[in-house]
């Protein structure tokens, strides 16, 4: 293949340090692996002089695998790896580290869990709360921060330095390394061993690193450390897509580079070989409304294709509805299921579109874990609700809900695995005030037992009291009020066409064993649509592209206040645009939770002319 004149200018590049700046569809892999070859055959650079630096280790065998076959299938003593995988493999040389110093990520997760389980919280979904926590920790580590000051997004300040501390202890007891700390190692390291760093800047003379926006401090640092004293320091990424910063990614460092190496060249790919130019010129229009960028001129290869559609409809139900319509048109004009890519800000913004993909038999995959909405504490709450009002006397449906709302009702007034109302009066017959809560809590279950399980919902909220237990509950454990309440109108609008409680218990056993099978199967090469958040979605590339939820609150999420995080929730949505290849639909709605919702700035910005 040829090369564009900035990709020839990037390939041609001799020793010094470069600053490629790749648009996305730009070719920056071809780039990267003909600037090696260029290296060992244009400049006689030895290959084991050579190290490539990715963020994963499927990008980096990628690399080796195009490089192989540049190189007419000579497998060369080129070092490509991670990060992590890079400075371990200095730690093993320096400390005769082995497998035995590192912290497996079960070992991990465990140790985690049990800090947790000491706080006595209650989490939603385990799995993503303790993998935000990780990512907590290894922000600290990876930006050398204090411990004592950091804030955390997923629990109360002091809740998450007894994690950390109990954390961190745990490790050092059993003498073992986590993956950040090999970062932090690395650095004291060569900061204080002089002769140590000669050694390995000796032996990588020449450095490349792709996706280098979403570097971090010490990675950063450690790196220039290595690149001395040459700085033959070629670094590929693209600011526009700097969407880590939650796990301590720093996108400012891409400007820094220009500062700590004002010699170095800049260049540009600017020429887009995935998306038509609809779809390169609209994204441009919301990108461009970032102040913290290099502005950077883009261009599509393809000619303009379809127009890029925003749909606006009434609540995510229709949403779920218009995405299902339009994926049926799509595979019936031909294009694969698996070409399509369905992507959100967060995982419950989901639940309608599996909920109607399952229903219409749509084939669909999910990179990711989907938390079940139906496991979360509050809809454990109203099931165990409607059993009593199905008449199923079970004990622990009367201790679920007993108290919620606060009934003063004890667990040692019920006995054995069956329990009853009559149970409860006897335990309190010298109690008259007890004796009208028992009355009316059986009052409210036998109302429960009428209704259809929307109305249902609405009595136990509003009559039963349910609301202002979770205002309490919200107080009490220092959560956000907004998250339950979230939770519970999910659960209400989801249940709203059903047209009774056998019917509504049918489909949340039908849902959570579908969820519980994609699970299973996350990791096979499975067949049908791809969902996914935007987060998982960067590197990859679709046919078509639905971006649902597109609303104020959602894109940008209603936790970005700061206007850095605003600019990052930007390259989020510009990220999810910037996937489709010939079809893109933004869609968002008119009402969600039974309240209006206005479309997302960025929506906005993507309709200004």
């Amino acid at each position: 293949m040829g090369f564009n004149q900035e990709q020839k200018k990037a390939v041609l590049h001799g020793p010094g340090p470069c600053l490629v700046l790749a648009g996305p569809g730009s070719g920056k892999t071809l780039t990267i692996v003909n600037r090696i070859k260029n290296l060992i055959e244009g400049y006689h650079v030895r290959p084991e002089e050579i190290l490539v630096v990715t963020f994963t280790r499927f990008a980096a065998s990628e690399m080796k695998s195009r490089l192989c076959s540049l190189m007419g299938k000579r497998n060369l003593p080129v070092t490509t790896g991670t990060f992590h995988g890079i400075y371990y493999g200095i730690l093993k040389w320096a400390y005769r580290f082995g497998p035995e110093n590192i912290l497996s990520e079960e070992e991990k997760y465990q140790i985690i869990r049990g800090a947790v389980a000491k706080q006595e919280m209650e989490v939603f979904d385990e799995e993503d709360f303790l993998k935000d926590i990780a990512e907590e920790i290894g922000k600290i580590k990876n930006n050398r921060l204090d411990a004592d000051e950091f804030v955390s997004a997923k629990c109360s300040a002091d809740a998450f330095r007894e994690i950390y501390k109990a954390y961190e202890a745990h490790r050092k007891s059993l003498r073992k390394i986590d993956f950040d700390d090999m970062l932090v190692l690395c650095h004291d390291l060569f900061a204080g061993r002089p002769d140590v760093l000669a050694l390995w800047q000796k032996k990588f003379r020449y450095i490349l690193i792709d996706e280098f926006q979403d570097i971090n401090r010490v990675q950063y640092d450690v790196i220039r450390m290595l690149a001395l004293p040459e700085n033959n320091l070629f670094v590929v990424g693209d600011d526009d897509q700097a969407i880590y910063g939650f796990r301590g990614a720093d996108s400012e460092l891409m400007f820094r580079f220009k500062e700590d190496y004002p010699a170095a060249e800049q260049i540009v790919l600017g020429m887009n070989y995935r998306s038509t130019g609809n779809i390169v010129r609209n994204s441009l229009k919301v990108i461009e409304n970032n102040e913290k960028r290099y502005r950077k001129e883009l261009k599509a290869n393809k000619d303009s294709g379809q127009c890029v559609h925003v749909q606006e409809t009434r609540d995510p139900n229709e949403e779920a509805g218009y995405v299902a319509d339009e994926i049926e048109k799509r595979m019936e004009e031909g294009v694969p299921a698996e070409e399509t890519a369905v992507l959100f800000r967060i995982h419950t913004d989901a639940r309608p579109v599996v909920e109607e993909l399952l229903k219409r038999k749509i084939p669909f995959q999910m990179k990711e874990h989907l938390p079940n909405l139906y496991n979360h504490f509050i809809a454990k709450d109203i099931q165990s609700y409607f059993r009593l009002a199905m008449g199923e006397g079970v004990r622990k449906d009367f201790l679920q809900v007993c108290n919620r709302p606060k009934r003063y009702i004890g667990r040692d007034s019920l006995s054995g695995t069956r329990a009853s109302f009559e149970e409860m009066r006897k335990f309190y017959c010298d109690k008259d005030w007890m004796m009208d809560r028992i009355d009316q809590f059986e009052w409210d279950v036998k109302m429960l037992k009428k209704m259809a399980p929307y109305a249902a919902i609405q009595y136990i909220r509003k009559r039963i009291g349910y609301d202002d237990f979770l205002k309490d509950y919200a107080f009490t454990k220092k959560i956000e009020r907004s998250v339950l309440d979230e939770i519970l109108f999910e659960i209400e609008e989801a249940a709203r066409p059903f047209a009774d409680m056998g019917e509504w218990f049918r489909h949340v056993e039908e849902y959570t064993e579908a969820l519980r099978l994609k699970e299973k199967k996350k990791n096979e090469n499975q067949e049908g649509v791809r969902l996914m958040t935007l987060h998982a979605a960067k590197g990859l590339e679709f046919d078509t592209v639905f971006l649902i939820g597109a609303n104020e609150g959602r894109m940008p999420y209603q936790k970005a206040t700061k206007e850095r995080e605003i600019e990052e929730e930007r390259r989020l949505f510009y990220v999810g645009l910037t996937r489709a290849k010939e079809t893109l639909k933004v869609c968002y709605v008119k009402t969600k939770n039974g309240k209006a919702v206005d479309p997302s700035r960025f929506v906005d910005e993507l309709l200004e002319e």
